[in-house]
């Protein structure tokens, strides 16, 4: 029962995040920002720029900055999640291509960097000469067991 009101807590959550992301990435929301800092500079003289009109209007810009950090990095992890699903669908049909780079993204940072290098190993071949024109793959400068392993799907 728990699981089920987080998950519907979660939904929730999430509609509203997809939403305000929708708003806020909107015209209508840039021109009420941009009315509010009219409002603002306005109202300045009517409080003689006092230190209060000052404390308020850092106060609302420094909460509305924190909150669309968070909701910003939402909508990048959606994204690159998206993406990464997409480049996936693609290597996997593609034929020649190395399933072992399904999911690179999960590697460490390290194991990303040698990929790396072997790619750059592979661009210098092909550049030499040995392996122009020819379809290329990082399975050609891979040691087998540098890359994880991976069974060809479809």
């Amino acid at each position: 029962m728990p699981q089920r009101r987080f998950e519907s807590l979660s939904r929730r959550i999430e509609q509203l995040a997809y939403l305000t992301t929708e708003w806020t990435g909107s015209t209508m929301a840039f021109l009420f920002a941009l009315l509010l800092l009219i409002l603002w500079l306005v109202s300045g003289p009517i409080f003689h720029f006092s230190d209060t009109w000052q404390l308020v209007m850092n106060t609302v810009s420094s909460i509305v900055t924190f909150l669309m950090v968070f909701l910003i990095q939402r909508s990048q992890n959606k994204d690159a999640l998206a993406m990464q699903i997409k480049l996936n669908e693609l290597i996997a049909a593609q034929k020649g291509a190395s399933n072992r780079l399904i999911n690179v993204e999960n590697l460490s940072e390290s194991e990303v960097r040698a990929l790396h290098e072997r790619y750059q190993q592979l661009t210098t071949k092909t550049h030499n000469g040995s392996e122009k024109g020819r379809a290329s793959s990082i399975e050609q400068v891979a040691r087998p067991s540098s890359l994880p392993s991976q069974s060809k799907g479809g």
